[in-house]
């Protein structure tokens, strides 16, 4: 017999303003003690001096995590000119100092270079896996942290401020697996000289925007009365690019059990199956046939 899960069941999509010095799993357990949920899970992890967007999945939500991790991210960031740090961030050592400062003309003239499909190796402290250990434990032992170069998509990167001679906040909305601190790091260097970042925000993940997040504060006393919660989001939100396909009860039946069924007005690919009201499952639509990958149990 399965061991009874502690909690209650939620579901659904939390958007929450993640604070500075926190990590990602800190704010996950945070939700986890306010709301009481049995499961709770992040999508996209952001460094412990970031600030911004962390879209929280509750209960059945888990099971879409993936799509969110694909979606396009916004982000704002504030790079110090001048010195470098081996975690490229606020947070590590000085390892490298330059007196050139690039001037604003210098600054967008070369960020047309950084949009597109760019080429970027990783920070050595970051969670990559080399021979099966994390990059960053591999670094902290002072072990040579070799990590292959890596495509990413830029998709827009354009300055916002320039506070000073020494810093400069720049705004980037990039694809999957892209590293701001990377992307600094090497703009530095195309400027002639290096740079860490001192600010990190996250303004968004796909659906999840900055203007709607809420911090853990307001998130503990809106929780106070769970029925009237109105920040909490279908567990579809992130499946917005996903056809939906409704099938008679019959079927669903079928798909609540892990099977596949007949869809024949249905192209080739994936697909969310409801119910008409409730979602069933994710799965592929292949010739006509829906096979479920993850079945929702709600």
């Amino acid at each position: 017999m399965g061991r009874k899960r502690r909690g209650i069941p939620v579901h659904g999509w939390m958007n929450i303003d993640k604070p500075a010095g926190m990590s990602s799993a800190a704010v996950v357990g945070a939700v986890k003690r306010i709301t009481n949920a049995q499961k709770v899970g992040h999508a996209g992890t952001l460094d412990p001096f970031a600030t911004g967007v962390l879209p929280i999945a509750l209960g059945e939500a888990t099971k879409t995590v993936s799509y969110m991790m694909a979606d396009t991210k916004g982000y704002r960031f504030t790079a110090r000119w001048g010195q470098a740090t081996n975690t490229d961030d606020i947070e590590g050592e000085i390892t490298e100092t330059s007196d050139h400062r690039p001037t604003e003309a210098d600054i967008l003239a070369a960020l047309p270079g950084f949009i597109g499909q760019i080429t970027q190796i990783p920070p050595a402290y970051s969670a990559i896996k080399i021979n099966g250990e994390r990059a960053y434990k591999l670094a902290r032992k002072g072990d040579d942290v070799d990590i292959p170069a890596r495509e990413v998509m830029i998709y827009d990167l354009t300055l916002s401020q320039l506070p000073d001679a020494d810093h400069a906040v720049l705004d980037v909305t990039c694809g999957k697996g892209t590293y701001i601190r990377a992307l600094a790091r090497d703009l530095a260097k195309a400027l002639g000289t290096c740079a860490h970042l001192v600010q990190l925000r996250r303004t968004r993940v796909g659906p999840f925007l900055e203007e709607n997040a809420i911090s853990l504060d307001k998130l503990e006393k809106l929780w106070q009365c769970p029925a009237s919660f109105e920040d909490l989001l279908p567990i579809t939100t992130p499946l917005d690019d996903i056809p939906a396909v409704a099938v008679a009860e019959t079927q669903a039946i079928r798909v609540r059990h892990g099977n596949d069924v007949a869809v024949p007005n249905c192209a080739d690919g994936i697909v969310c199956v409801t119910d008409g009201q409730t979602p069933l499952a994710i799965g592929t639509v292949e010739a006509g046939v829906f096979f479920p990958s993850r079945v929702f149990n709600l």
